[in-house]
């Protein structure tokens, strides 16, 4: 599935328009280009390798939209297989909802791990129309000032990079793990 399907130059912004009629990626709900590359995955079931502070493993990801298609359900499932860095493996899942805030003219990513953290992201600007950052406004269940930043960079129609990275209180971004999709 090829994650663009086409672009409109507006005189004050760019919009994105999804073949599939959704508001939540059309003009109408007021979107700039930087803030409908979440739109754009909708649909894609991806999968590819991923690294970082658990290991070397699998990544998968699907993005659906829901409730009449005015938010992104992003299903995540991560697997690590025994090795030495992590010698009992693991398997990571986490489930999220991106929503656009009228208010304050970006979108909320609100992430549900199963470890019981829930992560609350608000999208940064970017003048960069192949990348989304959303970082954290809130953590659920970990140590006060935790920070918490998931990246997106589109490579092009048909492959991403994912990166996570977490702040301890008082420190800079680290990155704990990247997914190369497809």
């Amino acid at each position: 599935m090829k994650i663009y399907d086409s672009w409109h130059d507006s005189k004050n912004s760019h919009y994105y328009y999804r073949s599939c009629g959704s508001d939540f990626g059309s003009a109408t709900c007021g979107m700039t280009r930087s803030l409908c590359l979440a739109a754009i995955l909708c649909g894609h079931v991806a999968g590819g390798e991923q690294s970082g502070e658990p290991g070397h493993g699998t990544a998968e990801r699907t993005y659906s939209f829901f409730l009449n298609d005015r938010f992104l359900q992003v299903n995540n499932t991560s697997t690590y297989p025994p090795q030495a860095k992590n010698r009992t493996g693991e398997t990571h899942h986490d489930m999220g909802m991106i929503g656009y805030d009228k208010a304050r003219k970006k979108f909320v990513f609100r992430q549900f791990h199963v470890e019981g953290f829930v992560n609350t992201y608000v999208q940064e600007d970017s003048d960069d129309a192949k990348k989304i950052v959303f970082v954290s406004e809130s953590i659920e269940n970990i140590a006060p000032g935790w920070r918490a930043r998931e990246t997106y960079l589109i490579l092009n129609e048909n492959e991403f990079i994912e990166r996570f990275e977490l702040a301890e209180p008082g420190k800079g971004f680290a990155l704990y793990s990247e997914a190369h999709l497809k």
